[in-house]
């Protein structure tokens, strides 16, 4: 099987919608996972603006929206038996067991449970486990993409930033 991230755009022209959503999804999670390649663990943790974002903290906060939206949202499930934190700002919170390596392989497993937890629903069906309420996959899908996309460029400012100096 082809590894998801390794699908081109050019491979979503002729797909169905499905295909071509979770090309692109995949497309960005490999993006934000990939913004700690070659950092050092102090470079990913370094803090260039007020909020608790920094690399790290992105891709953590990635893995949490994988499980918020493909585990919590397709099972059920609650946050606290999911192990996340109650809060998306939480999320960007770093211990020190947030390596990049622990970091960049609970992202890459978290992705890999999403696309199992989506694999036999159709576009259509219910994610009856979202605090809003049932929401249909296509609307997940757009939402996860729109999330990913705004966190890949603030990956891309903090990466440029941190290798400038």
């Amino acid at each position: 099987m082809t590894n998801p991230s390794q699908r081109s755009v050019e491979d979503a022209r002729h797909q169905p919608i499905r295909a071509q959503f979770e090309i692109f999804i995949d497309q960005h999670r490999a993006l934000i996972n990939g913004c700690l390649d070659g950092l050092t663990e102090e470079q990913a943790r370094r803090s260039l603006v007020p909020s608790r974002t920094t690399l790290l903290g992105l891709v953590k906060h990635a893995t949490f929206v994988e499980k918020v939206w493909f585990d919590e949202g397709v099972t059920g499930r609650s946050r606290a038996e999911i192990g996340l934190p109650e809060t998306p700002d939480e999320s960007f919170v770093l211990d020190d067991a947030d390596t990049v390596a622990e970091v960049q392989r609970a992202h890459r497993d978290a992705c890999a449970a999403s696309r199992r937890a989506t694999e036999n629903l159709d576009l259509d069906d219910l994610l009856t486990g979202n605090r809003r309420g049932p929401l249909p996959l296509r609307w997940v899908y757009l939402h996860v993409l729109r999330e990913l996309a705004q966190h890949c460029g603030h990956a891309d400012i903090l990466r440029e930033q941190i290798l400038a100096e």
